[in-house]
């Protein structure tokens, strides 16, 4: 899906690329590297996608400008915003089947999982609606607030440049706790959605705040454990990291980069399964998930023998 999504954007930015290049001298040099003197040409010039091709999308730089725009409330371009719209609509699609899945611990099949997906669809789009408003509040209030009047107001005396920087340090994880908490709290919203067949938004945040409220440490630490496997992932993709070049060696750099791709999208899963999890077990329901309409070799008299015979 994000290849899918990529591509268009990609031959778009090569077409500015290659319309900017045409025959020139500069053509033969870029194909064998990153001509230093060329891109800042092309980039003052560029306009619309031409304006992300940038050093940031070489390597790990990719993962910490999207992290920094986040953090800096950047809002992307219309096509960015568009491509980044559908990927949170397919990925809100998808992610029902998923729940689902992970939540009855058996195979559902390629029509059990899309039913799923199509059953959970608008209600995930109702409860994504309700997230927006309030990411919306946080990056249009909260974020001005946080880095105008208190970030002006906690450095206008001081003349240590190495003390500014920590208290934006400071408040860039006070607003990243906002953030990530927003984002568990959604987490779990979407598991009780699917695992007690919720049908109301609000009713999921709430249960899901109770459930995070009841077992704070339980959460925090899962939480936890699964951020520290994506930082230990960027910091080998930061070490392994392809660089600049033509030929054999942008090929294989492309094929790491999907590699990371792919690696980063496990992880993503792993979330999903651990709070699937977690959910399942604080509550003593780990069969909580309504069973499906019986098919062989997948009946109910079927299960009911494979779990005698275990």
């Amino acid at each position: 899906m994000t290849f899918m999504l990529a591509l268009p954007l990609a031959l778009v930015v090569r077409g500015a690329i290659a319309a900017h290049l045409r025959d020139s001298l500069m053509a033969v040099r870029a194909a064998d590297g990153a001509n230093w003197d060329w891109w800042q040409e092309f980039s003052a010039q560029a306009t619309g996608l031409g304006t992300t091709f940038t050093p940031s999308v070489i390597g790990v730089a990719t993962t910490f400008d999207s992290v920094s725009s986040v953090f800096d409330g950047r809002v992307p371009i219309a096509p960015l915003a568009w491509a980044l719209a559908l990927y949170l609509a397919g990925w809100l699609f998808v992610s029902g089947g998923i729940i689902d899945r992970y939540a009855r611990q058996r195979p559902t099949r390629t029509y059990g999982f899309f039913a799923a997906c199509g059953t959970f669809f608008f209600r995930f789009l109702r409860l994504g609606a309700l997230v927006g408003v309030v990411y919306w509040g946080l990056f249009t209030y909260v974020h001005p607030w946080l880095f105008g009047q208190v970030y002006e107001t906690l450095t206008r005396d001081l003349s240590v440049e190495r003390t500014a920087f920590a208290w934006r340090v400071a408040l860039y994880a006070a607003f990243g706790l906002l953030v990530l908490f927003v984002n568990v709290l959604t987490d779990y919203a979407k598991a009780r959605i699917v695992i007690e067949d919720r049908r109301s938004a609000v009713g999921a945040l709430a249960a899901a705040w109770r459930f995070i409220r009841h077992h704070p440490g339980r959460v925090v630490g899962l939480y936890g454990l699964n951020t520290l496997t994506f930082i230990a992932l960027v910091g080998v993709w930061a070490l392994i990291a392809p660089g600049t070049g033509g030929g054999v060696t942008l090929w294989i750099g492309f094929a790491m980069t999907q590699l990371f791709v792919v690696t980063r999208l496990l992880i993503k899963l792993q979330f999903l399964a651990s709070e699937t999890a977690l959910f399942q077990a604080a509550l003593a329901h780990a069969s909580y998930t309504a069973a499906p309409e019986p098919l062989w070799p997948d009946s109910a008299a079927a299960e009911a023998i494979a779990r005698t015979t275990m």
